[in-house]
This record gives C-alpha cells, structure tokens and sequence, in this order.
C-alpha cells in the first residue's frame, strides 16, 4: 500500500464568495450572542456578534471613503488589541487584500516588505514600529472611528481571487510573502471536526495575541465561522492567570503554542468542568507536556501540523485521538503523501516528504512576486512541505523533522540565513551561524555562534539583535567559536553546530 491517504475531495466553495462574509454568515442569525470576549482577571470587553459586523462592514466603508480600491493591498501594522481582526475582515469584505504583519517586527524588517508588496495603504497602532514612508498612513483614531460608519456591501467574486497575504521565514533567508484565496477559509471547515470538535455553543479560548497567525485563524475566524465565542486574553496576560481565566468564563476549548502549555502548568490549575479539551499547534508537542495537562485537567490535547502555506491538515481529534508518537492522521477531505526522492508516494512505513495534493482549496495561491520560488515547491501534483514523515496502515503519519535548516522558535519558523544576514556586519564579527538547539525536551533556542579575534560583549550583541530582529528571531545565546563547521562545499553544517553546542 502507498503513502497517499485521499478520502474524497472536500465539497466545492459556493460562488460567488467573500471570506469575511463567510466568517460573519453564522453570527448574523444571532446579533445578540458574545462573539468576542476580551478577558482579564478583573472582567471582559464584549463584542456581540452585531457589533463585529457592523465594525467590519463600516471599516470597509471607511477604506473605500480612503480612496482604495477592490484589489488594493493595505498593510496591517497593529497590536494586540481587536482593531486587528476588524481592520483585517473590513479590508477583505472590501474587497482588499491585508496584509497582516507581527507587532514584533522592527522598522528594519518592515521596510523591505513594503518595498515589495507596494501596498496602497498602511493601518499602524499606536508605538507599532514602520519605517518612514509617503504611503497613506492610518493611525487608530482614523480605523475606529470608521466602525461607526453605514455598512459597505461585501465585494463577491471569484473563491480562488487573492484575499490575504502573510509573511513567512523562507529558507532563501528572505522572508516570504504567501497570497491565500477567498476560498482559504472555506477550507478551515476540514479542521473543524478534523482537529477542533468545534460547535456553536463552544466557547473557545486562544492564548495567543490577535495578530499572530494562528490566533487569526483558531482564535477568531473559526469561532466566528461556526458562530462560537472567541475568548482573547487581555494584552500583557500573565501565563499564570490563564487556567482561572479558563474557570471563570467558562472555556469549552483551549488553544495554546505548546510553550504556553508549558509555562502554564508550572502554576497550579483549577478545576474547569466546562473544559472539554485543548489544541496545540505551532511546534512539537512534547510528550510529557500532553501527560501534565492530562493530570492536571483530566483532559486531552489535540496537535495539529501544518504550515503559512496550507494551515493545518494534519491533526488528532476528539473523534480520532492520537496514537502515541503520531502527528495524526490527515483531516477528512485532504489529500496527502509521503513521497519519495522521485517525488511519487512510497511504500506505507517508508520515511520520505511530506506533501499536499495541489487541489487542496486552503493551499495557497503562490508567492507573491516569486515564480520561480512558488514552481520549486511542487512537484507534479504535489506541494512539498519540506517536512520528513512516515505513514502508517492507518494514514497515521509521525513527524521525522525538518528537510532543511529551518528554526521553530516559540511556534515561529525562522530561517537561520535571515538572522545571519542581519547580524553578519555588527563590529567585531567575522563570520556568524546559527541553529536552534534543545535546552530540554520540547524546548528550543535560537543560538549564534560567530568567529572573532576576541570574545564579544554578549549584552551588547543581543541589543544590537533587538534593534534589527523581532522578538522571536533574536538568538538566546552568542558563543565564540574558533571557526564554523563546513562541509566540502564549504556550506555552514548546522548539525554541527547544534553537536558543538552540546558537547
């Protein structure tokens, strides 16, 4: 038997077709019910699902009063508040393309993004970090107050038309920009049984910001798709507070980065009779991490894989608990394999890429301005993750690590070549490295290992670091090695220098 689990497709997207009137469908039946809770240990700022569209529908007006234009790109420089999630629906029901970005990201790192992209507009926070710019820029007095303007009817087109676009590490070490159709969250449905378990009367609780990806996605768009509750901690939430946030407003599910769970389960948790499970997605879920909240809980957690370019489709769920040792299987609708260096599906058992069916509607659309780039990740009919894997008899697929040198920090994929290139000139440096490596089961850090004729300042290399890199990009560590490990190509050998950090 092959490693290729195909069930089916999944049913066609209805067109014509809009995401944000999509995620907004479901709510409209029911204008009074708390879509959104913003929770603190003190109470919640609610948002009835009402109060979300009308927000929405008025942030479109106001982009199109703005003088943008359907198809026009607006970059999304916001914090961790619920302007994100507006401003990103209202340009998408407008038929714009938002571009949602990371607060952490320094002027530095924006800045050639724009450059690339061209967008017509940017939406920017307060003390959110951009370069200087002749754009028209949106600052939060202007995009709230559009909430209160009359409703703009929802742009319908085209499912597979470009919605979205974020920005992923590439291995290149130039981050990439990734466009996802209409049609994307149409897809998300795969998850809902496949992963989730989620039903209308859930009350979910994501752990992360608003405008991280998987927030964006698990948090917020799902929740509202299936006309759930959103449950958002406050900004500047202590880990500590999140089980008593989890009893008090009575959370069904939990979403979290496996180093939430982590950090969360070194406090004590209360009982949460209302807590049916939780998920986990972003990096590796250690098996001892799994076994403490089962303790603490009497609950399980559901891991998910998947990537920027085609979200999760590979998952455990309620209905299909995990093998241990497994990812799980492949969600009800995709099509999947293993392939081999032939780029054709192996043998059941037999270790090889995993990848995704090019018909898969979640799938993107491509890279935005890279051909080239977007061609070498298929091959045939296949996406290639660059992720190794073996599948079982039972489409059970277990995770056998990365193809190439990129990092996951905290739930982030970074490419070591960009933190490279963005340290390469700090003074004193000669040449620099860098790898993650494992300080403990299931976590990671971000190290760098530079040639210099003496041993640098490691405060001053990690302020310069906080200067040019996002948070999640900056290494922990800086170690002065005499020379860095090469191979006959004379290609860094990262292996090496993870076996360098431990010895």
């Amino acid at each position: 038997m092959i490693s290729e689990f195909d069930e089916g497709p999944f049913a066609p997207c209805p067109q014509p077709f809009n995401l944000a009137a999509h995620v907004l469908a479901a709510g409209e039946a029911t204008p009074d019910k708390i879509a959104l809770s913003v929770v603190k240990p003190t109470g919640a700022a609610r948002w009835s699902y009402g109060r979300l569209t009308a927000a929405v529908r008025g942030t479109a007006t106001g982009l199109l009063q703005a003088g943008l234009e359907p198809g026009d790109s607006v970059l999304l420089r916001l914090g961790n508040t619920v302007d994100f999630p507006i401003a990103y629906l209202g340009a998408i029901a407008a038929g714009m393309v938002p571009v949602p970005t990371s607060s952490q990201l320094t002027a530095r790192e924006v800045a050639p993004m724009i450059a690339h992209l061209g967008p017509k507009a940017i939406l920017r926070g307060d003390d959110i970090a951009c370069p200087e710019t002749d754009l028209p820029v949106f600052g939060s007095a202007d995009f709230e107050s559009w909430h209160d303007l009359p409703p703009a009817e929802y742009d319908m087109g085209d499912p597979g038309r470009l919605a979205y676009i974020i920005y992923t590490s590439g291995t290149s070490g130039t981050p990439r920009a990734v466009g996802h159709a209409h049609r994307a969250i149409w897809a998300r449905q795969m998850m809902m049984q496949g992963w989730y378990g989620l039903r209308p009367s859930d009350r979910l609780l994501h752990a992360g910001a608003f405008n991280w990806t998987y927030t964006l996605g698990t948090g917020l768009m799902d929740p509202w798709t299936m006309g759930a509750t959103a449950l958002i901690p406050a900004a500047g939430t202590d880990p500590a507070q999140i089980p008593l946030l989890l009893k008090r407003n009575d959370a069904t599910i939990f979403a979290a980065a496996p180093g939430v769970y982590r950090q969360l389960l070194k406090y004590p948790v209360p009982p949460m009779p209302k807590l049916r499970h939780g998920l986990a997605a972003g990096e590796k879920l250690a098996a001892p991490i799994r076994e403490a909240w089962r303790e603490a809980t009497s609950t399980e957690i559901y891991e998910a894989f998947g990537m920027s370019e085609c979200s999760t489709f590979v998952s455990s769920s309620p209905d299909h608990p995990v093998t241990p040792g497994t990812l799980g299987r492949p969600q009800t609708g995709r099509r999947v394999a293993i392939l081999g260096e032939d780029h054709l599906p192996v043998e059941r058992g037999t270790p090889g890429m995993i990848a995704v069916h090019r018909s898969d509607p979640g799938l993107m659309l491509g890279y935005i301005g890279a051909p080239e780039e977007t061609a070498a990740r298929f091959a045939g009919d296949w996406f290639l993750t660059g992720d190794q894997g073996a599948m079982d008899d039972t489409g059970e697929i277990t995770y056998l690590g990365r193809g190439d040198d990129m990092m996951n920090a905290g739930g982030y994929r970074v490419s070591p070549l960009e933190v490279e290139a963005a340290l390469a000139d700090l003074p004193g440096i000669v040449e620099i490295g860098v790898t993650d490596i494992a300080i403990k089961e299931g976590v990671s850090i971000i190290a760098a290992f530079y040639v210099a004729e003496s041993e640098l300042d490691e405060d001053a290399l990690k302020a310069a670091a906080a200067d040019r890199l996002a948070r999640y990009k900056q290494p922990r560590a800086f170690v002065r090695v005499d020379a860095l490990p090469r191979n006959p190509n004379g290609k860094v050998t990262r292996k090496a220098l993870k076996d360098q950090a431990i010895s």
